[in-house]
């Protein structure tokens, strides 16, 4: 296919645009009604114009009838009254008497002939016979026509009457002579000629035409007679209708017969055509078109300038409220909105639009609010942190691009010390408060510009120092630490302050925001369990740092490259012993160091909030796999939660879009959480947990019996079933202390209607003991270890056929 030439698509392109802009449609719709009416206006103009013309036309042709009748009338009562002169004159009545001079006859016609102009004179006896006869036209003069005539009129008939006499139409009258009976008639007539065609023009204006209808079949009729205009074509003049088509002329007719043609003394029918010219007299009318052409281009261009001048004072303040939403849609809520001022729809538009520019901004800054700053304390979060030492290491960078020396950036990490044991004792609305005084003490100490403190999470902060070195970061944390020596009074409580310390510098200790981030972390850690202050991240640190930072490192990608692996370990209704459940679980099938222990890479996960990547993996993985397991008779899937997950706002949401994703209830899971998870931010925790519940889902405490929750708090919280902890569960054969913790255990969650379900059970005896205690369910090695999920089928069916009721023996 050929390609539009550019001048093509200029125009198709001006085309659409034209189409989409409203200026264009407003003056285009306005222009279209206005030419529409316009139209319109001329048809009806055309129409009346016509109209009139036709009906003026048709009354000039009544006149013009009773003129043409009346001049026929004036020629016949001329002849007439000369007639009877003439038939009153003595001698001319003893020249009709019998035995007369008929020489004194034929001079008397003549002379009375030629007085009065009549085409033919003749004396007509009471027998019938033409005894006398004047033609001065000459070929009138028939006696046998002249003898018919007159026998009509004797006969009552009237005393005057048209024949055609040689093709001709003739007007006769005749007058009888009586002296006194009757001797005989005078007749005398006068041709109908182009004389009176001519005359009769003069008189009316009309175009005439004597046309002659001939009597046989299918001859063509004869024009014998026409004035100027009214043409040739004597077969057009008589066709049907009140219209003739004259040439290039449309005329419109009126037809008055002369001679019918079932007169008997008519050789055949004649006729007299008056015509007058449509066209001329709509003619008449151009001048008035032209007029109106004019006034309707004027209007319409008068019309289109107005029509545009409206289009643009209405289109330019919306161009203007659509540049401003554009920079709204930039996030400059700066700008002001233009047109607030008008009256009209379009200024209620420019407030409304002014409006929401406002509410945009203020809710934008609540947003960014929310993203990079803790509402409890006004500091900066992780979020913002983290984006401040990105920007940091990049300023870094760019000074060793330039060829200068790279400034070192600096991470100071610190946690509380036994800040769980104040919000025990106090409160927490006492440890919030407490908190605020820790920032306000931590900002106090950052006081070189670009220094930058933050609060991560719980007790956790964190301080950037730019431009300085490691020695210098340990140096402002024990000048903090040395700060927290002196205690905190709030509320007539005095606090005594301290905190592990983690430096970590870019770039002798890592070379991106992440690993700087986590070696901080560890170091700090590192120093909470030495009991030191503060501590420089090293690679001995521990042992196992190098190899776990690098397994962190890895974890990344496993996700991506699918090295993840989903096992279950089954869960067994006492009761009935079926497999009702199960405890999802990931592992890590590492290419090069093989199946990797959970203990390696799950702790150091939680540390750094990967684990919520992994808690998102397992329960999209067992969504993905719930037909199958559905079939195995599963009821529910466990799946644990941690401290981050039930911090993360956005929980919830992320759980259902991949429920509705795989077409999964939200019954279909129990999710576990540990009591020390719970007890880390208890309000935000609750309130996560209350939403999951309200959603559906099946809410566990985990490991319950090793944490510190208490039974009034225990008794708000939504959760539906109790996981004693293994530690007693394996012991409970031996030590009878641990054995009534489980069997109090059980009898609490019962009373609180709770099922119950005890994990660690290694042994048949363990089994049966919790099922003589009615514990609900159990899980454990003495079931099966984990195994991977497209092994549990297999497990199911040995399961199934070890625990099948056996049938009862015939008596």
């Amino acid at each position: 296919m050929t390609p539009s030439p550019p001048a093509a698509r200029g125009l198709g392109a001006w085309g659409a645009l034209l189409t989409r802009r409203l200026s264009s449609r407003i003056v285009g719709v306005s222009l279209a009604l206005l030419l529409l009416v316009q139209a319109a206006g001329f048809v009806a103009t055309n129409i009346s114009v016509d109209r009139n013309a036709r009906q003026a036309l048709a009354a000039e042709l009544v006149i013009g009838e009773r003129i043409w009748l009346r001049l026929l009338d004036q020629k016949s009562t001329a002849l007439v009254q000369g007639a009877r002169v003439l038939a009153a004159d003595f001698g001319f009545r003893t020249a009709v008497a019998p035995g007369g001079d008929a020489e004194t006859l034929a001079s008397a016609l003549e002379n009375l002939g030629e007085r009065i102009g009549a085409g033919i004179t003749a004396w007509v006896d009471v027998g019938g016979s033409v005894r006398a006869l004047h033609d001065s036209d000459g070929g009138l003069g028939e006696p046998e026509v002249i003898a018919r005539v007159a026998r009509q009129l004797a006969t009552g008939q009237g005393d005057r009457k048209v024949g055609e006499v040689q093709g001709r139409p003739v007007q006769f009258v005749a007058v009888p002579v009586r002296a006194p009976v009757l001797m005989g008639w005078v007749v005398m007539g006068f041709p109908v000629d182009q004389a009176m065609v001519d005359d009769m023009q003069a008189l009316s204006g009309l175009q005439v035409a004597l046309v002659s209808r001939p009597a046989a079949p299918g001859a063509a009729p004869r024009l014998m007679a026409a004035t100027a205009g009214a043409g040739q074509d004597a077969a057009a003049l008589l066709q049907p209708g009140s219209t003739a088509r004259v040439g290039a002329e449309t005329l419109l007719v009126r037809r008055v017969p002369l001679v019918a043609a079932a007169d008997p003394a008519a050789q055949a029918g004649a006729e007299v055509v008056l015509m007058r010219s449509i066209d001329e007299a709509v003619g008449a009318y151009g001048q008035l078109r032209l007029v109106l052409a004019g006034i309707t281009l004027a209007g319409v261009l008068v019309f289109a300038f107005g029509s545009v001048i409206t289009a643009r004072k209405i289109t330019t303040p919306i161009g203007s409220l659509v540049r401003a939403s554009q920079h709204l849609g930039r996030g400059d809520y700066a700008r002001a909105i233009h047109g607030t001022e008008r009256a009209d729809e379009v200024g209620d538009l420019a407030r409304a639009f002014d409006q929401m520019r406002g509410n945009l901004a203020e809710h934008q800054s609540e947003i960014r609010q929310l993203a990079y700053w803790d509402r409890l304390t006004g500091l900066p979060n992780r979020a913002q942190f983290r984006d401040a030492v990105v920007a940091a290491i990049a300023a870094a960078q760019a000074q060793a691009t330039a060829g200068a020396a790279p400034a070192p950036v600096a991470v100071v990490m610190l946690d509380l010390d036994r800040f769980k044991h104040v919000n025990d004792v106090l409160g927490y609305a006492f440890g919030d408060r407490l908190l605020q005084a820790v920032a306000q003490r931590l900002a106090q100490q950052a006081v070189r510009e670009g220094d930058l403190v933050a609060r991560f999470s719980g007790d956790e902060f964190a301080l950037l120092l730019p431009g300085s070195t490691a020695a210098q970061a340990l140096a402002v944390a024990e000048r903090i630490a040395g700060a927290f020596e002196q205690p905190i009074t709030l509320e007539d409580h005095t606090v005594d302050l301290a905190a592990g310390f983690g430096v970590a510098c870019f770039p002798d200790h890592a070379g991106e925001v992440d690993a700087l981030l986590s070696r901080a972390e560890v170091a700090m850690y590192s120093a909470k369990s030495k009991t030191a202050s503060a501590l420089v991240y090293h690679p001995g640190i521990d042992a196992g740092s190098a190899q776990t930072l690098s397994l962190l490192s890895e974890l990344r990608q496993a996700v991506e490259q699918q090295q993840l692996r989903l096992f279950l370990q089954p869960k067994i209704a006492l009761a009935s012993g079926r497999m009702l459940g199960a405890e999802a679980l990931v592992r890590w099938q590492h290419p090069q160091r093989g199946l990797v222990p959970p203990m390696q890479f799950i702790p150091f996960a939680e540390q750094t909030g990967f684990v919520r990547q992994l808690t998102l993996w397992v329960f999209e993985e067992t969504a993905r796999q719930w037909p199958l397991l559905r079939g195995l008779g599963l009821q529910r899937v466990s799946v644990n939660l941690s401290t981050r997950d039930l911090l993360d706002q956005e929980l919830l949401a992320k759980l259902e879009s991949r429920l509705r994703r795989h077409g999964v209830p939200a019954q279909a899971f129990c999710l576990e959480i540990t009591e020390s998870a719970i007890m880390d931010e208890p309000q935000r925790a609750l309130a996560m947990l209350k939403a999951l519940s309200a959603a559906g889902f099946k809410l566990s405490i985990d490991d319950f019996g090793t944490g510190y929750s208490s039974l009034a708090y225990l008794k708000k919280l939504p959760v539906d079933e109790l996981k004693i902890d293994k530690s007693f569960v394996m012991a409970m054969a031996d030590d009878a202390q641990d054995a009534k913790i489980v069997r109090s255990t059980i009898d609490l969650a019962h009373n609180l209607g709770l099922s119950v379900v005890a994990e660690g059970v290694e042994t048949q005896a363990i089994m049966d003991r919790l099922r003589e205690l009615q514990c609900d369910e159990a899980q454990g090695y003495h079931m099966s270890r984990p195994v991977p999920a497209a092994e549990l089928p297999a497990f199911a069916a040995r399961w199934a056929r070890r625990h099948a009721p056996v049938a009862a023996e015939p008596a």
